[in-house]
């Protein structure tokens, strides 16, 4: 991949009927509460990050990402990973965090933290963002804007986690929605939610991309695109895939080789269509006037990243081997992606069930099962319980690594960041902790603006320096 990527996952919460619903927001901060405080997974918070993020909200860990609580959840940032095995192995660092402090405080019968988008009792969404550090002097033109909506709206064919039923949530002007057939099962759970192709304001209108640029690194080189469209993935794999496929389109934009005239009339109706369409053929209508298919878009994009990436990397061919062979599978042969893709894992589950216990779509029962499918409990959770073909199992199980709760990817900013973290949860020293920086006493700080390089010698340095204990911090991460 050679590119710096991070996810930021935020988890639902789902108590059992013994358990007191008032405690749903309680558990998020329990478990936070447990890891900095009991566990010491990391430091906590001694400064306001924002209006919503007061002191002791959150903090970074061992493994230089960080876990905080955001709108009622609780929401798990992985470091910064330069390499698509590291960023899926640190994605399910995350999981296992939380799983584990559950287990640790005996509540994992009662309370379970369940990693997909929506709340069907609610209507609500949250989020799976990811980030991808590129360079500044990207062209963003509308033409290749355009060009990678377009993408974005096709990939859900394998990224998708799947969702029973559907979802009218209203658009920025607060139009009501317009009457729509039923769905019974679509591809993605974002995909309703997603109102805008473009915007900055995250919370009251999701967009495919959004706008706000905040590089978290050197802006003169710079820039972060953060993008709102992905769901959850239970699969490694096609965390893998969202990641993977994504950092080469991106490639591709940085080095002008995208596609030309593949620009959608509406990509965020194109989401929905695409999302929606049980006949699976997946029809978009593109700004010339013409049609075509999702998966005919997809296979473009990967016919340019074979010319222009392949034999980069090991880890580049891996990727552009499997991106064919799924879109091969989902041309013919669904069944060979269980355990891979989610939604096509889901919806097999889903319809096995169905047939053994005479049900239609619109039973309640289906949507308790489309939660257990996310449920990060490898006990209880339904994905656990699947047995994916041998191309599949293997990378699922290649990613799994216990240490990523404690130890940080070594090649990347994150490494120096988790040296400060081990460093400060043993002193007495006033800090704040940034992804760009560090700071101790109020007065020195240390800028780490690079995030390809490690600052491990640097971090040294400046903690090794002679301080003062208990004196008032005044800065904060701006």
């Amino acid at each position: 991949m050679d590119r710096i990527v991070g996810v930021e996952t935020e988890y639902g919460c789902l108590l059992s009927e013994e358990e007191p619903h008032i405690n749903s927001e309680l558990w998020p901060a329990k478990v936070k509460n447990y890891l900095f405080r009991k566990a010491n997974a990391g430091t906590i918070d001694l400064h306001y990050r924002d209006y919503e993020e007061p002191p002791g909200n959150g903090g970074f860990l061992l493994n230089g990402g960080r876990l905080y609580l955001d709108m009622g959840h609780i929401e798990y940032a992985s470091p910064e990973c330069l390499h698509l095995h590291d960023l899926v192995t640190y994605e399910l660092a995350g999981d296992e965090l939380l799983q584990s402090s559950l287990v640790a405080l005996a509540a994992e019968g009662r309370v379970s933290f369940i990693k997909n988008n929506v709340d069907h009792y609610t209507g609500a969404t949250f989020g799976c963002h990811e980030n991808y550090l590129m360079k500044r002097e990207a062209q963003f033109t509308p033409p290749i804007l355009g060009t990678l909506l377009t993408f974005l709206a096709t990939r859900q064919i394998f990224t998708g986690a799947g969702r029973v039923g559907q979802s009218n949530p209203l658009a920025f002007d607060f139009e009501p929605p317009q009457p729509e057939a039923q769905v019974s099962f679509q591809l993605s759970q974002r995909a309703d939610h997603i109102v805008n192709d473009i915007y900055q304001w995250v919370q009251f209108n999701r967009a495919i991309i959004n706008a706000r640029d905040e590089p978290l690194a050197d802006y003169r080189k710079y820039r972060r695109l953060h993008l709102l469209i992905g769901d959850s993935n239970m699969s490694p794999y096609a965390t893998a895939l969202k990641i993977g496929t994504t950092a080469c389109v991106l490639s591709l934009l940085e080095n002008g080789c995208l596609p030309r005239n593949l620009v959608l009339a509406d990509a965020v109706q194109s989401t929905r269509d695409i999302s929606r369409d049980s006949s699976h053929q997946w029809i978009v209508h593109l700004e010339n006037g013409k049609s075509i298919g999702a998966l005919d878009v997809q296979w473009e994009f990967h016919e340019l990243a074979q010319k222009y990436l392949r034999n980069r990397s090991a880890e580049t061919n891996w990727l552009l081997e499997n991106w064919g062979f799924v879109l091969e599978a989902l041309g013919r042969n669904h069944e060979s992606l269980i355990g891979g893709v989610d939604w096509v894992t889901k919806k097999w589950l889903l319809e096995t069930f169905m047939e053994s216990e005479k049900l239609c779509w619109d039973h309640p029962w289906l949507q308790s099962i489309d939660l257990e499918y996310h449920n990060i409990d490898p006990v209880r959770g339904l994905f656990f319980g699947i047995t994916p073909g041998k191309r599949i199992a293997e990378w699922n199980n290649s990613v799994r690594r216990p240490s990523a709760i404690h130890v940080p990817p070594t090649n990347t900013r994150a490494s120096g960041r988790a040296h400060a973290v081990a460093f400060l949860q043993n002193s007495d020293f006033p800090y704040v902790i940034n992804w760009d920086s560090i700071a101790c006493d109020g007065r020195d700080f240390l800028v780490m603006a690079d995030p390809f390089q490690t600052y491990n010698e640097e971090v040294d340095r400046f903690l090794a320096k002679p301080r003062a204990t208990g004196a008032a911090v005044d800065g904060d991460d701006g």
